[in-house]
């Protein structure tokens, strides 16, 4: 490989980790919603997999049935991290498909 080619593939790493990073740091702010129960229990999850509110309406809240409550908080919460895990591999795939990286020969 040639020293041309070489520093032009660390600017292209470079720029690759910078764009990561930033894209990182919006998927932060970025949040997805999810319902389960027909919308009786909502998540809201950002792109870090961090849960930030779990609303449960009034009427599902049943103290005899405390289990059907569980049931429906795991469903939202697991939809929701898969969501945002969906969310954050698709904004990170689209920068590093564009990648060239030469072969290299031995």
């Amino acid at each position: 490989m040639s020293k041309k080619k070489a520093l032009k593939l660390v600017g292209q790493l470079e720029k690759l980790q910078e764009e990561m990073l930033k894209t990182q740091e919006r998927l932060g702010e970025e949040t997805i919603e999810v319902t389960a129960g027909g919308g009786v229990v909502k998540v809201v999850i950002d792109g870090h997999q961090r849960i930030r509110s779990i609303t449960i309406s009034p009427e599902i809240v049943n103290p005899d049935d405390v289990e059907i409550l569980q049931d429906l908080i795991l469903v939202a919460v697991n939809e929701a991290i898969e969501r945002s895990q969906a969310l954050a591999a698709e904004r990170l795939s689209s920068i590093v498909g564009g990648l060239q990286v030469p072969r290299f020969k031995f």
